[in-house]
C-alpha cells in the first residue's frame, strides 16, 4: 500500500469541478483510493464522498492507495494535484467568492428595516452577477413531486431505477449541449458534474440497498441524496456547502421522472420579470425563459454556487442570499434588483427610481454605444482595419448577424442541416437553406463550412460505428471524402447558392495536403457540372500539421479560417468538452498562438488573408493578441459582434502587434492573459 500526503492549492479548495477531475483520474485504476482529512474519510472514486470532506484551500490530506496498479496511481494523482486539478492556480482572487455583506452580527445577509408605507423596502444580498434590471417581481415556486412509496420488488425497483438514471444523464447531456451553444464550455460542464453524482458509486450502492430492504426506487434516490446533500450543507466552507444545490437540482431530476412528472422549463409571465425564488437550480437556469427573466433575486445560495455562475454567464443580473424576507415580497410587485450592489428594492419611491434608471443606464452605456456604432467598420486609432463576421448557425442567426453588423459570415455551421433531421436532407432543400441564408447577408460574403460531423458530433443515420477515440478518427473532411455522394450532393447545393451571393466554401479537419487536393478537384468537378462561377475555396486550420503546413498549403488555397477550439485541444491533447480541463484548454497558450502566428505569415507572403472562427475571437484578452498577430478577420457569435468592434476601435495596432510579439515568448497562457490585461 502507499500512502502519502498532498496539499490542496486550489484556490476554493475541493469544490464540484477539482473534485470531478481527482474522481475521473482515479477511477481509471484498479486500486481502492481512501482519502483522509482530519478525522474523516472518503472514498476517493466517490465526487460526493470528496465533497463531504470540506477541503479548503491549503488543507493537507492524505492517501492511502492500494492494489495491484498502486504505484502508478499514487504518481499521476500528485502530479495531478500539483498542476491544480485542472484549475489555473493564478486564478485566485477571481476564483475566491465575494465576502457577503452584513447587517448582523453573525454575519449574515439580513433584510433591512423598511418604511412603514412598504414603500422602497430595501432587501440585501450578496451580488452574484452584474446590471441593473426594474420590472415586477416574479414568485418563482417549484412544482411538488408526488413519489410513490410502495415497492414493486426488488428487481423492478433496481430497473426503474436504472431506466431512471439513463433518462436523466441523456437530458444532462442534451441541457450541457444547449448551454455550451450559449455560454462557455466550462459553464455548461456543470451539468458533467450533475452526471457525475448520478454515477457515483457511493450514490448507487446506497441506492441499491435501500431499494434491497423494500424501498421504491423514487424512495431510495430521495432518501440517500437528501443525506448527502444535508452532509454538505454542514461544511463550513460556503463554497463547498453550495454544492449541496446541485444534488437537490440531482435529486428533483430523477425524482420526476419515477413519478412520470414532465421536466418542462418553469413558465413566466408573459412579461419582462425579477425571478424571486427560495433558491434556483441550475436545471432551471439554463431553460427559464431569457427574454422574459431579466433579473434573479434568491432567498438562499451564494455567489460560487452554480446558479450564480450561470447567470454570470447568461448576462442576467443576480442577487443571492437575501434571506427569508424577499420570499414574503408579493408577486407582481414593482422592483428594482441592482447585481452589483446586491440589493432589491420592493415598491420603490419615485426617487428610488429615478436614481435605479441612472445606474441601469450608466450599464447599459458601453453596450449601446458599441450597438449604435455596429454597423461602421472597426478600425484601430492608428487605422488598421479588420473585418468582423459571424458564426452562425441557420435563416434566422443570418438575419440577425446582418442587424447586429456583422461584416458578413465567417463561419456557417452547415451541419445544423443534417444533425436536426431525421435522414440526409436532399440537395434541394440544402440549396433552398443556403440560398436563403445568402440573401439574407444582402450581399455580405457567406463562407459555408462543409459538412462537419463525427467525433463529437454523430449522425446515426450515417451508421456511423464506434470509435475508441472518435475526436481523432473519422470526422469532418476525413469522413466526407469517405462518402464521397454525401459531400458531392452538399457541394452541388452550396455553388447553386453561390448564384444568389458572395459564396465562399471551405473544408474542416484538413490534416494534408492530399486531403485538401482531393475535395478541390471534387469542388471543381461539381462546379463545371453546373457552370457556376469560380467560389473561393479554403479550408480551417483546426490541426497542428495544417498550420506548420500552412506556408505550402497558402499556395493552392484561396483562404485559411483558424478554428481555434480544435487547434487548442489538438496542440495541447486537452479534450475542449472535458468539464474541468476546457479551463486549461486556453487558446492564449503560447503554442496555439505560435501557430496562429506561423498561419499568418504563410497566408500574407502569398497574398491570402486569415480569419478567426473559434471562441478565442470574442474573448477580450484574446482579442487584441490575435489583432497584434495580423488576423484579417474575426467571426464571433451575433450579439458579440458590436463589442468586438468597439473594442477594436480603442486599440492601438502598433501596440497590439507589441504585445503579440511578448506574448509568443510567454511560457504558458497565465503569463499571456497577465500581459494582455
Amino acid at each position: 500500500m502507499k500512502q502519502w500526503s498532498a496539499v490542496i492549492r486550489n484556490p476554493t479548495g475541493l469544490h464540484a469541478r477539482p473534485a470531478w477531475t481527482l474522481v475521473d483520474a482515479a477511477k481509471r485504476f484498479a486500486a481502492d483510493i481512501r482519502i483522509q482529512h482530519g478525522n474523516q474519510s472518503a472514498n476517493g472514486k466517490s465526487l460526493i464522498s470528496i465533497l463531504a470532506l470540506g477541503v479548503e484551500h491549503g488543507a493537507e490530506i492524505t492517501f492511502l492507495v492500494n492494489g495491484v496498479d498502486e504505484n502508478e496511481a499514487s504518481v499521476a494523482l500528485e502530479k495531478l494535484i500539483y498542476e491544480g486539478l485542472g484549475e489555473p492556480m493564478d486564478m485566485q482572487n477571481a476564483a475566491q467568492p465575494q465576502k457577503e455583506s452584513s447587517n448582523s452580527s453573525n454575519g449574515t445577509p439580513a433584510a433591512l428595516a423598511h418604511q412603514s408605507s412598504g414603500a422602497g423596502r430595501e432587501v440585501r444580498g450578496t451580488p452574484a452577477a452584474p446590471g441593473v434590471a426594474i420590472g415586477r417581481i416574479f414568485q418563482l415556486v417549484p412544482p411538488q413531486i408526488q413519489i410513490d412509496t410502495a415497492s414493486l420488488g426488488v428487481d423492478a425497483e433496481k430497473a426503474r431505477s436504472q431506466a431512471a438514471v439513463a433518462q436523466a444523464q441523456t437530458d444532462l447531456a442534451a441541457l450541457r449541449d444547449d448551454l455550451a451553444s450559449r455560454a462557455a464550455p466550462s459553464e455548461a460542464a456543470i451539468f458533467d458534474v450533475h452526471i457525475e453524482i448520478l454515477h457515483d458509486p457511493d450514490v448507487r450502492s446506497q441506492v441499491e440497498a435501500c431499494i434491497a430492504t423494500g424501498q421504491s426506487a423514487a424512495a431510495a434516490w430521495r432518501n440517500t441524496l437528501h443525506e448527502h446533500a444535508t452532509e454538505l450543507k454542514k461544511i463550513s466552507d460556503p463554497l463547498l456547502a453550495e454544492r449541496a444545490a446541485d444534488i437537490n437540482d440531482v435529486s428533483n431530476r430523477i425524482l420526476r421522472i419515477l413519478s412520470g412528472q414532465p421536466i418542462t422549463a418553469p413558465q413566466l409571465p408573459n412579461h419582462p420579470v425579477i425571478v424571486v425564488a427560495r433558491d434556483v437550480t441550475p436545471s432551471d437556469m439554463a431553460t427559464l425563459d431569457r427574454r422574459r427573466m431579466i433579473g434573479i433575486c434568491m432567498a438562499d445560495g451564494g455567489p460560487m454556487a452554480h446558479a450564480s455562475i450561470l447567470a454570470r454567464a447568461l448576462g442576467i443580473p443576480a442577487v443571492v442570499g437575501s434571506g427569508d424576507d424577499v420570499i414574503a415580497l408579493a408577486d407582481g410587485s414593482m422592483a428594482i434588483l441592482n447585481g452589483m450592489e446586491g440589493s432589491l428594492i420592493a415598491n420603490p419611491t419615485r426617487a428610488q427610481l429615478s436614481a435605479a434608471e441612472q445606474a441601469q443606464a450608466k450599464w447599459q452605456e458601453q453596450r449601446a454605444q458599441a450597438a449604435a456604432l455596429s454597423h461602421a467598420p472597426a478600425t484601430t486609432q492608428d487605422g488598421h482595419r479588420v473585418e468582423i463576421a459571424a458564426n452562425i448557425g441557420g435563416i434566422e442567426d443570418a438575419r440577425g448577424a446582418a442587424a447586429a453588423g456583422a461584416e458578413g459570415v465567417g463561419l456557417l455551421r452547415t451541419e445544423f442541416l443534417f444533425v436536426d433531421s431525421p435522414t440526409e436532407p436532399s440537395e434541394q432543400t440544402q440549396y433552398e437553406i443556403y440560398r436563403d441564408i445568402v440573401t439574407a447577408m444582402g450581399g455580405a460574403p457567406v463562407i459555408a463550412r462543409t459538412l462537419d460531423i463525427g467525433g463529437d458530433k454523430p449522425v446515426a443515420y450515417l451508421d456511423m460505428s464506434a470509435e475508441k477515440n472518435p475526436l481523432l478518427g473519422e470526422r469532418g473532411i476525413r469522413l466526407c471524402l469517405n462518402r464521397p455522394d454525401l459531400l458531392r450532393r452538399q457541394l452541388r447545393a452550396l455553388m447553386r447558392a453561390a448564384a444568389h451571393g458572395p459564396l465562399r466554401i471551405m473544408f474542416p479537419m484538413v490534416a494534408e495536403i492530399g486531403e485538401w487536393r482531393a475535395v478541390r478537384a471534387m469542388a471543381e468537378s461539381v462546379r463545371v457540372e453546373l457552370g457556376a462561377p469560380e467560389v473561393p475555396l479554403g479550408i480551417m486550420i483546426e490541426v497542428p500539421s495544417a498550420a506548420l503546413m500552412a506556408d505550402v498549403l497558402a499556395r493552392e488555397v484561396d483562404f485559411f479560417s483558424i478554428g481555434t477550439n480544435d487547434l487548442t485541444q489538438y496542440t495541447l491533447a486537452m479534450d475542449r468538452q472535458h468539464p474541468v480541463l476546457a479551463a486549461q484548454a486556453d487558446a492564449l497558450h503560447p503554442a496555439v498562438l505560435r501557430l496562429i502566428a506561423r498561419t499568418v505569415e504563410a497566408a500574407h507572403a502569398v497574398g491570402k488573408w486569415v480569419g478567426i472562427c473559434g471562441e478565442a475571437a470574442a474573448d477580450p484578452q484574446a482579442t487584441p493578441i490575435l489583432v497584434g498577430l495580423g488576423v484579417d478577420e474575426l467571426s464571433v457569435s451575433p450579439p458579440s459582434v458590436s463589442l468586438v468592434k468597439a473594442a477594436i476601435r480603442a486599440m492601438n495596432f502598433a501596440q497590439a502587434a507589441s504585445i503579440a510579439g511578448q506574448a509568443l515568448l510567454c511560457a504558458n497562457a497565465a503569463e499571456v492573459r497577465v500581459l494582455s490585461k
